[in-house]
């Protein structure tokens, strides 16, 4: 016969050690004070830099232009979101915390290389019929300067740091769809901005395939379905990107892994 006492003892004894162990085992402790947080210095100051390239064009073009007109644009506000996203990333990595949430991180990459791409190939490019190269030659040195810092260093340098800098996984089919109501809302801007604004020496209209003194309300709605379609297979290329680019190594760490994980075979 074994003594009550003793069986009692033995009994508190496992519920001691089972809350222990569920406490840890169940996530019942934060995971920052059981891991310590990793610094990324070199990561912050690459982020840092990209945000400065960001806000430097910004106030170039804020400066010698009009600024109603300047903070209208594509650009403009898909850099401005750049100097956010990539300031609160830079931040976190220096501090060692949580980078920010990944369908966040994707989004900002999808507007800021809509922004590089359009601008190169349809903008840029007199045989687009879209160009805005028209005194392009007359432009001030500041001028060209935030033209390339805007559409060609920010996009190029999110796109660098998304692929080699931040982990994958966390995107779906589903987050293709809902980027998408920031170029649908920045349409209708656009839009009720030239439909109230008189006609005058300024363009009423910030991109010339969103002109409707040019193409009429119906050849717009044309050219947005366009450049939806377009906007819709770059954000899934990017989900599928996501899935297959590689986990960024820490020093000393095992071989590169992809963000595509396959299920362990049925035994």
């Amino acid at each position: 016969m074994i003594a009550p006492t003793s069986s009692r003892n033995k009994d508190r004894d496992r519920n001691r050690g089972r809350g222990t162990s569920g406490a840890r085992g169940s996530g019942g402790v934060p995971a920052e004070a059981v891991v310590p947080p990793t610094r990324r210095p070199f990561v912050a100051a690459f982020r840092a830099l990209i945000v400065l390239a960001a806000v430097t064009g910004i106030v170039i073009d804020l400066v010698i232009g009009d600024p109603l007109r300047v903070l209208s644009y594509f650009t403009v506000q898909s850099n401005v979101l750049v100097a956010v996203v990539l300031g609160l990333s830079a931040w976190r990595s220096w501090k060692g915390r949580p980078p920010p949430a990944p369908w966040l991180s994707a989004a900002t990459l999808l507007f800021i290389t809509i922004t590089g791409l359009v601008y190169h190939f349809v903008l840029a490019n007199e045989a687009s019929g879209f160009s805005m190269t028209e005194g392009a030659a007359a432009l001030s040195s500041w001028h060209s300067a935030s033209n390339q810092l805007l559409h060609t260093v920010t996009p190029v340098g999110v796109v660098l740091d998304w692929l080699l800098l931040t982990r994958p996984g966390g995107l779906r089919p589903r987050h293709a769809a809902l980027w998408l109501l920031y170029p649908l809302a920045y349409l209708a801007f656009a839009l009720t901005r030239g439909a109230l604004l008189s006609p005058g020496p300024t363009a009423r209209y910030p991109y010339p395939f969103l002109d409707v003194d040019l193409h009429g309300y119906a050849g717009v709605l044309r050219n947005a379905v366009i450049f939806g379609l377009a906007f819709y297979a770059l954000a899934l290329l990017i989900v599928g990107l996501d899935r297959v680019r590689p986990v960024p190594r820490a020093p000393g760490s095992g071989p590169p892994k992809t963000g595509f994980r396959l299920r362990p075979p049925v035994r």
